[in-house]
């Protein structure tokens, strides 16, 4: 089933890539990013793809990109809630508020909005529904060393997970997280050259080809709305994900 999606954070990464896999697929993609160039390049040789400008922690640009979509498309089917940001691992007391601050509005605040105006469209939309697909991490089951603040903003995803697979019932609109560990994108540069772990050591860590987590975005989206996954992890199969600590 083809259909129309949002995808947050498209400008790079796994937003980009799931953005190209969607597009491949049939699907009418919409891309919401702050850079209007990134989404751009993104963009570049997809027919059709729907370029939003848009800063995901402000709650007006939020929803005028949602309303450009429907208004393009007529409906909304599924909204890819990918965008976030990373700090650089520290114990809790050397992070600067103002960077605390910074990662909450893009991994909590954002996708509140985000997640807010598309289950908003999918409630009102006719025939009802739709599906939102958040991105969660690993780390909303487990942390790295000195990565407080990014644990915490993903922890805060699965409770809006729950919350919104409960909520939807009423409204056919699904929703599911998918937990990624160690795909292969710019955040990630760093694994395979060595990463702090729970004892102490600096080890080199695999990687995964970022079109399996596309795939697997896609798989999930395709399914009817009778149908959800809440959850699913993809991850390099020999990172250390299952023996942290």
């Amino acid at each position: 089933m083809a259909g129309s999606i949002i995808i947050t954070g498209a400008g790079s990464g796994i937003g980009r890539a799931t953005a190209r896999r969607f597009a491949e697929a049939g699907w009418r993609v919409g891309l919401i990013g702050r850079r209007a160039e990134t989404l751009a390049a993104t963009a570049a040789g997809l027919t059709g793809a729907l370029v939003l400008p848009c800063d995901v922690s402000e709650p007006a640009a939020v929803d005028r990109a949602f309303a450009t979509a429907a208004a393009r498309w007529g409906r909304l089917d599924v909204l890819f809630n990918n965008a976030g940001m990373a700090l650089p691992a520290a114990p809790i007391n050397e992070i600067a508020v103002a960077d605390w601050l910074a990662l909450a509005s893009v991994n909590i605040t954002g996708l509140f909005l985000c997640a807010r105006a598309a289950f908003g469209q999918m409630r009102a939309q006719d025939p009802q529904g739709g599906r939102i697909i958040n991105n969660g991490s690993v780390s909303a089951h487990v942390p790295r060393p000195g990565s407080a603040p990014y644990t915490m903003s993903k922890h805060a995803v699965t409770g809006l997970t729950r919350s919104l697979a409960l909520d939807g019932r009423d409204f056919n609109i699904a929703c599911g997280q998918i937990d990624i560990g160690n795909a292969a994108t710019e955040m990630t540069g760093r694994m395979p050259k060595g990463v702090p772990q729970a004892d102490g050591s600096l080890r080199a860590e695999p990687v995964i080809n970022v079109r399996h987590v596309a795939d697997a975005v896609l798989h999930m989206a395709g399914l009817p709305l009778d149908v959800n996954v809440p959850f699913i992890t993809v991850m390099a199969t020999a990172m250390p994900y299952l023996g942290r600590g």
